[in-house]
């Protein structure tokens, strides 16, 4: 497999943001990464896989940073570690240590039944590699640990975090997961959704998700007044496509 020469892809966006993805890493597990300039700090949404140093590709800070994770799958975790203030729902902070993780980056790591499940709703399977290139000479995909991450704070629904001339708002978005959570500014009326919702294939299928909380949030979300929302996985998108996607899911599970 060849080495990428480079890991990271950058992308700019409104009002301070830049969404940092991998794209050599199999889509499902392609995390939105979300860089968000402040006054006073600097917030990082969600960290990838893990197998480049996303505080590396973000260096120098100008400003101290404080890092949320949208919930503790391993694409969004990856780099959490690098991270000195590392926020998390209660949930996903009890499932987080300073033990080194399996970072699975093979389909053959997961169970049949979760392949065919993410094969049936349009995810294509046609090579047992979740990537198509290596970050760097003599990276082993079979041998790839990331380190552990304990929350340094658990966060809830009602927390603000404060940028100093920004703040989100802390939203409890269970169904994905127990512990998917959202950042809401309101002035500027964008949302960071996590895998809440995003313009693809919702999973809701494992172990931890819950349908009956994803029907509840995406009628939450239906009714935010959101103009944009940048999403755990593929492009953003505005209101209009929100409430598309939030009605699809309800007549599907409704």
């Amino acid at each position: 497999m060849r080495v990428a020469d480079r890991w990271f892809e950058a992308i700019a966006h409104d009002n301070g943001i830049t969404q940092f993805v991998e794209p050599h890493v199999h889509r499902i597990i392609r995390c939105n990464m979300w860089h968000v300039r402040g006054r006073d700090r600097d917030l990082v949404v969600d960290t990838g896989v893990g197998v480049a140093s996303l505080a590396d590709q973000l260096a120098p800070f100008e400003r101290p940073v404080v890092c949320v994770a949208t919930h503790v799958h391993y694409d969004h975790v990856g780099c959490l570690h690098e991270f000195e203030r590392r926020l998390m729902h209660p949930v996903g902070a009890a499932q987080m240590s300073d033990a080194v993780v399996r970072m699975p980056l093979r389909w053959s790591a997961f169970e049949p039944e979760m392949v065919e499940a993410a094969r049936s709703i349009g995810y294509q399977v046609d090579r047992d590699e979740m990537v198509d290139a290596l970050p760097r000479v003599g990276f082993d995909i079979d041998q790839f640990y990331s380190a552990g991450a304990p929350a340094t704070e658990v966060i809830d629904e009602g927390v603000v975090i404060d940028l100093g001339d920004r703040r989100f708002d802390v939203l409890h978005l269970p169904g994905h997961t127990e512990d998917s959570i959202g950042l809401w500014e309101a002035d500027t009326q964008t949302l960071f959704a996590g895998d809440a919702i995003y313009d693809g294939p919702l999973i809701d299928f494992l172990p931890e998700s819950c349908i009956d909380d994803y029907l509840a949030t995406m009628r939450r979300l239906r009714d935010l007044p959101a103009d944009v929302v940048h999403a755990g996985h593929d492009p953003s998108f505005g209101r209009e496509r929100l409430v598309a996607l939030a009605d699809a899911y309800l007549r599907r599970h409704e």
